[in-house]
């Protein structure tokens, strides 16, 4: 990575203090909405299956509705770039268990995020192949648990950022 300017390594700091904080929740010693402080009051959160969330407080209730069920998920990172206010991770939909042959059922993930300052992120876009998802379910026999929440139909997938430049 090219040297970062002073706002590029604030994001990244930032971005490491929410992945330190998502491991918390991964572990289940910290609830998943704990992860909507890293958000302004306005955030916009995309997930690949659920859709657009808006607002701090959605999102973070998002994210406890969403990822109850999923124990035993993780989502390790493999590498993160900062470009300006722009934060880009490629990281793995990792699910319980492996395969005969010891390898992981796993699924590659993007995510795109635009640091507002602060600390907190105004712009979240999570992208995976969700058909791959779906197939990794099925080889690997995982079973969604009765009380977790599934999408329904007619998500907003509208993906546009509130601003487009850096704050």
């Amino acid at each position: 990575m090219a040297q970062l300017d002073a706002r590029e390594q604030e994001a990244l700091d930032a971005y490491r203090r929410y992945i330190d904080q998502r491991e918390l929740c991964i572990d289940g010693t910290a609830p998943w909405s704990a992860i909507g402080a890293f958000f302004t009051d306005d955030a916009i959160f995309i997930d690949p299956a659920w859709g657009r969330v808006v607002g701090r407080e959605q999102i973070a209730a998002f994210f406890d509705m969403s990822m109850a069920g999923l124990e035993g998920w993780s989502f390790p990172e493999e590498w993160t770039t900062v470009d300006g206010d722009r934060v880009v991770t490629f990281w793995w939909n990792r699910l319980p268990g492996t395969r005969a042959d010891g390898t992981a059922y796993q699924a590659p993930a993007f995510s795109v995020l635009h640091y507002a300052g602060d600390g907190l992120f105004d712009y979240e876009l999570d992208l995976m192949n969700i058909v791959e998802v779906g197939e990794l379910l099925g080889e690997s026999g995982w079973l969604p648990p009765q009380e977790m929440s599934l999408p329904g139909p007619g998500a907003d997938r509208d993906v546009t950022p509130r601003r487009l430049t850096s704050p």
